[in-house]
């Protein structure tokens, strides 16, 4: 599933295309995905123009001038391809991360795509094979209160993100700090390659019960968080599976992962180092966890 550094760079894309133009046309081409679409979802789109992106957590918020809100989220596979309606101009896509292709805007309309926004010069498809993703439509004044917005905890690259927030959230938690960083409750957006990346930069294992980082580490913590967060951004993103960007092509961060997929390779921190055994994989609630036993404690 996309982490906050791919929903960010999709929204950014959206953005470009979308930001201040009026959708001429809204098309929903099922009742689903992976709950319903909300009521004459189609209708209530269309005419209207987009006044801005907001993402909270793995979610997108795409704001109308009718005062509600596009609730977007990709899911496991799902992803935005904007082409434009006219003219020679190239959309390249590249699904799942394979080799791009080019395709005009003559081009058919992608598989497993379930919505349609169009506005005077930009096609935009949601395209979900596996329809876990999800729309919703929301007063725009109330979208904290949304059902799938309302529990989530801070936004780890603002200001509000602190030690001494995280440390509170940590004080009583006896599950592992890997764990209790993929609750979103405790921290929006991050997800399993991050957590593996930041608490590698923070040289703490993920092993570690979540109430011993309070403090100290908390102080670690949170700028490694802040930190591969923002690099993941700048470098548009982890191709990973089914995660392209909104223009189509793909991300580069996953060419600087310190950890995450490098099972049995070198640690760059201490490479042949003892007692440094490389970059270990452990599973942890069924997830993969990557880490280095000697330089994470």
């Amino acid at each position: 599933m996309p982490e906050l550094p791919e929903v960010e760079t999709v929204m950014r894309g959206l953005a470009v295309v979308l930001d201040g133009q009026v959708i001429e046309h809204a098309e929903a081409r099922r009742p689903d995905l992976r709950w319903p679409l909300p009521p004459r979802m189609a209708a209530r789109l269309t005419g209207q123009r987009v006044l801005g992106f907001r993402r909270r957590g793995k979610y997108m918020l795409m704001r109308l001038d009718s005062g509600e809100s596009l609730l977007i989220h990709l899911g496991m596979s799902g992803r935005m391809v904007a082409r434009e309606r006219h003219g020679p101009a190239v959309i390249r896509l590249a699904p799942q991360g394979g080799a791009s292709d080019a395709r005009g805007h003559n081009a058919p309309p992608e598989a497993h795509e379930h919505v349609v926004l169009e506005t005077a010069e930009w096609r935009v498809g949601f395209v979900d094979p596996r329809r876990f993703g999800a729309m919703d439509l929301v007063p725009t004044a109330a979208e904290d209160a949304h059902k799938l917005l309302a529990g989530l905890g801070p936004e780890p690259l603002e200001d509000a993100f602190t030690a001494g927030v995280l440390s509170a959230a940590l004080e009583c938690r006896r599950t592992p700090i890997k764990a209790a960083l993929l609750d979103q409750r405790i921290v929006a957006g991050l997800g399993n390659i991050y957590v593996s990346e930041a608490l590698f930069r923070a040289d703490i294992s993920p092993r570690r019960l979540a109430r011993t980082v309070a403090g100290a580490r908390a102080e670690r913590l949170v700028p490694a968080i802040k930190a591969v967060l923002a690099d993941s951004i700048a470098a548009g993103g982890s191709s990973l599976r089914d995660y392209v960007r909104a223009d189509g092509e793909v991300g580069f961060f996953q060419e600087r992962f310190d950890v995450y997929g490098r099972e049995d390779q070198p640690c760059a921190h201490c490479p042949g180092v003892p007692p440094c055994q490389g970059i270990q994989r452990i599973v942890q609630a069924g997830r993969s966890t990557f880490y280095c036993a000697k330089r994470q404690r």
